[in-house]
């Protein structure tokens, strides 16, 4: 067991945190060294890069370890560093090497992400230094879950993890496809899986992007073992996409002895991938929702994307009444000005009066605004009340069909004022006991 501190800043409070971690070190590992002398770099560095590290490895036949660490937080932290540098290269068998840290406060999940993946650039291993899984990650969602909000992080940007979970949005995903760079993907594979064991979501689903198919079916390899809950799938056109992102799937869950149930979000962003909606939605029993990115359809079509929208309304129609006709959530595409709250308002009330469920954002100062208006306003809540208060009377007076004042009540509407009722408490518009103080 191997203790390592680091230092978190709450209210102008620097608190020192101790973090341990273990890891099974095993002699007999086998790895094939594919290049020695070659020098290798992860990571982000500069003036502006917080909790994040840098690291340059080149492999050596001889000559021992050479390692520097420069680190913002060396008077306090510096020998800890070391010995986890030291730790993670003791697991991976690794005996002669120049290691340079460049570190900027990155916890130490993100320290080990770097060092495994400058390591794993020049030594093939399957052996993977994994820090212990936080309890409340192993949490499990339902199909149905609350999704008015979903958070895009880039997923190579780790300081953008530590607080997002505190702005409370239903879901977190942690992007691996149009949000990191081509060369960088591969070292982002590590950071989000580690991220998935290590950073608190705070209640969020916690969700991941990966690449298109068929480069996302290696990105599964990743995530699936470690706690993500959904997993959105970009570009996506055929249901045969959702097949192949499914067996992987399968096979990984054999592989780790995993169980937890992993839902699907296609994204449907290509003419092509709209025509198609309705066999994607229906692919597979755990596709939970669908998407729609309007940034690359309006790109396939060669248009440019307006607020009003009308270019994608006949687009965005068809992902509802697909998604309405297979039972699944329709998810509707990011508002990209963040100052214009306004117009976030409106293409929210918009959004929601289409038939979408939800949408995704790129602010935490859009969370607000989504759940305000994607929620039931105070006249949807009044009337809600009213219908089943209706249903409870014919219920106990055994009429078989419900009626408020002179119009007759389907069951279908019934349904619906019970899901709002049910949405205005999770929400807490509405108390618990709201009968009992009518």
């Amino acid at each position: 067991m191997a203790e390592f501190g680091f230092i978190v800043k709450k209210n102008r409070t620097i608190i020192p945190v101790s973090f341990q971690f273990s890891c099974i070190f095993d002699p007999q590992i086998k790895f094939i060294i594919m290049s020695e002398n070659e020098m290798i770099s992860v990571g982000n560095k500069g003036p502006k890069i917080k909790s994040d590290c840098a690291v340059t490895f080149e492999l050596r036949s001889s000559g021992g370890r050479e390692i520097k660490v420069l680190s913002k937080v060396e008077s306090m932290f510096g020998d800890d560093i070391r010995k986890f540098v030291n730790d993670v290269l003791d697991f991976f068998n690794i005996d002669h090497c120049y290691l340079l840290l460049e570190d900027t406060g990155a916890l130490p999940y993100v320290i080990a992400a770097r060092l495994e993946a400058a390591i794993k650039k020049v030594v093939n291993t399957e052996s993977c230094f994994l820090l212990p899984q936080i309890e409340e990650n192993n949490s499990i969602t339902i199909k149905e879950k609350r999704r008015f909000s979903r958070l895009y992080l880039p997923g190579n940007s780790p300081a953008l993890f530590i607080n997002a979970g505190i702005h409370h949005p239903d879901g977190i995903i942690l992007d691996l496809e149009d949000a990191v760079a081509p060369e960088k993907k591969y070292e982002a594979r590590f950071v989000v899986r580690n991220a998935l064991r290590s950073v608190r979501f705070y209640g969020a689903e916690r969700m991941v992007r990966i690449n298109q198919i068929p480069m996302g079916l290696d990105d599964l390899d990743f995530v699936i073992p470690h706690g993500v809950n959904l997993i959105l799938v970009p570009k996506c056109e055929s249901a045969q996409q959702i097949q192949l992102v499914n067996e992987r799937i399968q096979a990984i869950k054999a592989k780790s002895n995993s169980s937890n149930p992993i839902w699907l979000m296609p994204i449907i962003e290509s003419a092509l991938g709209v025509l198609n909606a309705y066999s994607i939605c229906t692919a597979a029993e755990n596709v939970a929702a669908v998407a729609i990115g309007l940034e690359d359809f309006t790109a396939d079509l060669g248009v440019k994307r307006t607020n009003e929208g009308t270019e994608s309304l006949f687009a965005r129609s068809m992902i509802v009444l697909a998604a309405k006709a297979a039972g699944i959530q329709a998810i509707d595409s990011v508002f990209s000005d963040i100052d214009d709250m306004e117009a976030m308002k409106n293409n929210v009330l918009a959004s929601k009066a289409m038939g979408f469920n939800g949408m995704g954002i790129i602010h935490p100062r859009q969370i607000k605004v989504v759940h305000e208006f994607f929620g039931p306003d105070a006249a949807e809540i009044e009337k809600a009340k009213k219908i089943v208060l209706a249903f409870d009377d014919a219920t106990a007076k055994g009429l078989g069909v419900v009626s408020l004042g002179s119009k007759m009540i389907d069951p279908p509407v019934v349904k619906r004022a019970l899901q709002t009722i049910e949405l205005a408490i999770d929400m807490k518009k509405l108390e618990t006991n709201w009968k009992e103080l009518l």
